[in-house]
């Protein structure tokens, strides 16, 4: 017994170790809170006039101006579950000229019970939404809460890029392009079909789609030099990946992946596979990641061109420094003031980082 007694104190010291992250912390950074008194900020963005829309996931739409947080009308019914809600926010590129915003939320319309991922537009003046339509629905509704995405990306041609996590169903969704789920989107700014996309000529696809293979992204965004489309996405336990995507390419979930079930079984042995794409960067342990961002700015000195990515599991915002295209190096930034769900660069070049159950903080270096 006294021989075991130590055995079993160091499985369990190796077991929190590894489940432990690594990453340093930087002391150079600090923080000021702009918008106050928010439950999950799950998306935000910035208006000509340097006032904030913002999605609380419970389902209110937040206009933020002269330190007032107003509730705006016109939202359609969200459905509330889980991981779904009321999601990302954008402005269309031409927002000064059309003034349309773009939305993701989990609605129940449609086939099936339950609820999915939706995409819609609407434009904003006086307190409320007008001319409010959708313009993708994910099919068929779940009852699952989780896994809905759901990130949105303009591309310099002005194309809309969104996310639909596999909402749970791992071994049907991802790898089916007649399905929707598991999947990166590309649509006109209309609704439409572009006519270059992917699987446009392919029997029964989902013509939206624009690649596959995803388990549940929630980061996006365009990088600022080369106009490619990153993501990141959650994994099982490990296994959260950076990738850059491109048309009509297989990112390989649940075939390969570098993660196991939390259970810590397997469901696959193998990390590649021919035919399937490789991460840029994994995780391991996991830091769940929500929102991303680059700093494309001259407000932070030497951390210009450095990839931000909020960690919902270990509560701080990680700071990648990427060469030719592999992270080679990460520190938390804001470390420990709560789960960061959302990051933004603003227009006065300032990153803005949305953390649950305190608000909008504005990053700072010392």
């Amino acid at each position: 017994m006294k021989l075991r007694l130590p055995f079993i104190g160091l499985i369990l010291v190796s077991i929190l170790t590894c489940a432990q992250d690594k990453n340093p912390v930087n002391q150079e950074n600090n923080h000021q809170v702009i918008v106050s008194d928010l439950d999950i900020p799950w998306g935000f963005t910035f208006l000509p006039d340097g006032s904030m829309l913002i999605n609380e996931k419970e389902g209110k739409l937040i206009h933020f101006k002269n330190d007032t947080k107003t509730e705006i009308s016109g939202l359609p019914e969200i459905y509330v579950r889980g991981q779904g809600g009321l999601m990302d926010i954008i402005l269309h590129p031409d927002y000064k000229d059309n003034g349309w915003i773009y939305f993701s939320y989990a609605s129940s319309k449609g086939e099936g019970d339950g609820g999915n991922t939706t995409i819609a537009r609407a434009k904003f003046k006086n307190k409320a939404l007008y001319d409010f339509e959708v313009l993708y629905k994910a099919a068929p509704n779940s009852k699952r809460g989780q896994h809905f995405g759901s990130r949105l990306a303009f591309d310099t041609d002005g194309r809309l890029y969104f996310t639909i996590g596999d909402r749970g169903d791992r071994d049907v969704n991802p790898q089916d392009i007649t399905r929707d789920c598991g999947k990166v989107y590309r649509i006109n700014d209309d609704g439409s079909i572009p006519a270059d996309n992917p699987f446009v000529d392919s029997t029964n696809a989902k013509k939206a789609i624009y690649s596959y293979g995803h388990r549940n992204p929630q980061g996006m965004t365009r990088h600022p030099k080369t106009g490619k489309i990153w993501t990141h996405e959650h994994g099982p336990k490990g296994g959260d990946e950076i990738n850059i995507i491109e048309a009509g390419k297989n990112y390989g979930w649940p075939i390969i992946s570098f993660g196991i079930n939390y259970s810590g079984t397997k469901f696959t042995d193998i990390t590649e596979k021919k035919g399937m794409e490789q991460p840029l960067h994994y995780w391991d342990p996991s830091i769940a990641p929500s929102g991303m961002a680059f700093i494309n700015s001259d407000k932070y000195g030497d951390w210009n061109g450095n990839l931000l990515v909020g960690s919902l599991k270990f509560q701080y915002l990680d700071m990648c420094t990427i060469e030719n295209n592999k992270v080679v190096k990460e520190e938390r930034l804001l470390d420990g003031l709560g789960r960061v769900r959302c990051v933004e660069q603003g227009p006065d070049g300032y990153i803005y980082v949305g953390i649950e159950n305190l608000g909008i903080v504005k990053l700072i270096k010392k």
